[in-house]
């Protein structure tokens, strides 16, 4: 790998100093990662700043960073914080650059050969390839990702050695340069110019890296670089002057000339032991359909460099011709002593886990029907071990660590005894308490959630109502809003933008009450509200085991009146485990609160986020006046913030939505 040029340490920008029980879990998982412990949890609370806790840790090792999350949504919220804390370094997002995605499949029972068909998010794929070369290049990077970074990327030597460095007076040929940037993906262009493109003009040559908003351009009289400039893509104007330049490839899937001549004659050799495979079992039509489709990729690979489902010759490619080798991934990009930390463990972790086998199964069909060479199977994700065999140091954060994350860090026989290897974060930084819960009969519960809505709104207050099943979320919204109520459901049949829409009418107080499933079990940050009623307590199952319900209570322990009622006819092992567990938190704080004198605060945190989120994109998006932006380089900027707003949307990030759309129209009537 290329040695980081950059020296650059991280650098904490906070307003407030770690309170509480921070300091405390900060210093114990420093100690077990200095000591070189491998596994660690960090048991925090709802509420408690678990984020900041990870970010002074990160400032302290100074080492680059990986904090893996469970969904797009989460890992959104985590990298605006993260941003926040490190304004100085290099804060990258890695998830699924996919805004739809139809993978290949076969379904014998038809006949139905189902094409994969994908929508790629440009702005997102921006991030992906700045997260990269950030890795590459410099120390003080952190990369927030979902788990989909354990499939495959393309292979990390390869594109590191087809990187393309210049220097300022190094004489270099012209067509030469343009050739090779075509051979490492970059198309050449006329007319549009977006990422992953080359423009040229003469003896001036533009390049725009997939992995930023700015164009490198180089003037190149006599065969001579004479100068580098990094100049705003929609402007035009200068940015800087560089003395040397690095030009990293436009896909992550590329590979040298070399390479694909020696993975054709691989792909080869397999083609024709499969086909008499085929043959001797009488399967005439699928070894002529291996044989075309096959032939037809080796041609593209030979005449382009690339084809269409690529990553299924990863193993002629990338692993040496070698069956069963693990793909090369994101993991692959980190140096060796790289600090991971898994957020939402309980969920993430299994997650990571179960990856595997459902992408094989699919894989399968396609092989057996003469689809897909048998050596397809390695394109895949990591397999559990192998992830693990990645590792480097890992810490699990979780407000209820899983199986996996205690057999680890916790010392046997009963798991009752804890050594240093897992920290407790209960205190928040408000002062605020585990929210009371309470248990009650569900005969009466109609008439005792309207008598508690009807105190949370002289309060200004809300409410949130889970229930198991979406019939019963649309039969309590119709009931409550029959009552004249101002009521909305949630769940999964809700499209993005109107999921975000009824999340800030419950923030702004348009609507009171929100009715969902699992959706409010996690990663929703709603101060207002100060109920929340679990119906179906008692119903054995995921939605209401003991871990359920202590995260679906934890989104009451941001509000001083946060109170939680558990619908039930009977207490079942996991409403008692929840209700011993925040029983036992809530002691804790309350005897700390005691102790130093401390009094209770909701967290304030209602409509001034809208100017929050509003400093947090000052910090990512440039600010640009209209009227130097070109008439043709307007619309490729309003094509922009469309899909950042687009992003911003499927990341439940209403505020930055909204930002957003105000500044497209903003473009819009000043272009005119």
């Amino acid at each position: 790998m290329l040695s980081p040029s950059s020296k650059t340490p991280f650098k904490l920008v906070a307003p407030w100093k770690p309170t509480g029980d921070q300091p405390a879990a900060i210093e114990q998982l420093l100690k077990g990662l200095k000591n070189k412990e491998k596994h660690q949890t960090l048991l925090g609370a709802t509420g408690t700043g678990k984020t900041f806790t990870m970010a002074n840790i990160v400032a302290e090792l100074n080492r680059p960073t990986l904090v893996l999350a469970h969904n797009k949504t989460l890992a959104a919220q985590l990298c605006n914080e993260f941003q926040m804390f490190f304004p100085e370094n290099a804060v990258s997002y890695f998830v699924s650059y996919y805004d739809y995605y139809q993978p290949e499949a076969y379904i014998p029972s038809s006949d139905t050969y189902i094409e994969k068909d994908a929508s790629i998010n440009e702005e997102i794929s921006k991030f992906r390839h700045a997260a990269t070369m950030n890795l590459l290049t410099r120390r003080d990077v952190l990369i927030v990702a979902s788990v989909s970074c354990i499939y495959g990327l393309g292979d990390v030597d390869s594109y590191e050695a087809l990187a393309i460095h210049l220097e300022r007076g190094e004489p270099v040929q012209r067509d030469k340069l343009i050739r090779r940037l075509i051979d490492i993906q970059y198309r050449r262009s006329s007319m549009e110019f977006k990422q992953g493109m080359v423009h040229v003009l003469g003896d001036t040559i533009e390049v725009f890296p997939p992995g930023g908003d700015t164009v490198i351009r180089m003037e190149m009289p006599f065969d001579e670089i004479e100068t580098i400039q990094e100049v705003d893509s929609f402007t035009g104007e200068l940015i800087a002057d560089l003395q040397t330049v690095s030009i990293f490839p436009a896909s992550h899937n590329v590979t040298s000339k070399e390479k694909i001549e020696g993975a054709c004659s691989g792909i080869i050799t397999e083609l024709g032991e499969r086909e008499k495979e085929l043959l001797k079992m009488g399967e005439l039509a699928k070894a002529e359909r291996i044989r075309q489709r096959t032939e037809y990729d080796i041609e593209m690979l030979k005449e382009t460099g690339y084809c269409t489902g690529i990553e299924n010759y990863v193993r002629y490619l990338n692993n040496g011709g070698v069956a069963g080798r693990p793909p090369s991934t994101l993991l692959d990009y980190f140096p060796e002593d790289f600090l991971m930390f898994i957020d939402e463990s309980h969920i993430s972790v299994p997650q990571a886990g179960g990856m595997y086998e459902g992408n094989r199964s699919r894989k399968q069909t396609l092989v057996d029907f003469g689809f897909r060479l048998p050596s397809s199977h390695d394109n895949r994700p990591l397999k559990f071990p192998e992830f693990e065999e990645r590792l480097n140091q890992t810490v699990y954060v979780s407000a209820t660590p899983g199986p996996y994350e205690y057999r680890h860090t916790r010392m046997p026989p009963k798991g009752e005894a804890k050594n240093n290897l897992v920290v407790e974060q209960i205190i928040r930084p408000t002062g605020l308490l585990d929210p009371i819960v309470t248990v009650k009969p569900s005969k009466h519960q109609i008439d005792d959630i309207i008598e508690e809505i009807a105190q949370a709104k002289k309060r200004g207050e809300r409410v949130l109502i889970t229930t198991l099943t979406k019939k019963m979320a649309e039969d309590m919204t119709q009931f409550l809003a029959d009552k004249d109520e101002k009521v909305r459901y949630l769940h999964s049949d809700i499209v993005t933008m109107e999921r975000i829409e009824i999340l800030r009418q419950l923030r702004t107080g348009e609507i009171d009450v929100l009715v969902g499933i699992n959706l409010l079990r996690e990663g929703l940050d709603l101060p207002e509200v100060s109920f929340i009623a679990i119906l179906d307590a008692d119903k054995q199952g995921f939605l209401r085991s003991r871990d359920a319900l202590i995260q679906t209570i934890g989104r009451a322990a941001r509000n001083l009146h946060g109170h939680v009622t558990l619908y039930a006819d009977r207490e079942t092992d996991a409403i008692k485990a929840a209700l011993d567990e925040t029983n036992r938190r809530r002691a804790i704080q309350e005897a700390y609160n005691i102790k130093h004198g401390i009094t209770p605060k909701s967290i304030e945190k209602a409509i001034h986020d809208i100017a929050e989120e509003h400093s947090k994109l000052e910090l990512r998006r440039p600010h640009r006046d209209p009227q130097k932006i070109p008439k043709d380089e307007m619309k490729r900027l309003l094509d922009e913030l469309e899909n950042q707003m687009a992003l911003a949307s499927e990341n439940l990030e209403f505020e930055k939505a909204a930002d957003l759309r105000d500044e497209i129209e903003m473009l819009r009537r000043k272009s005119k």
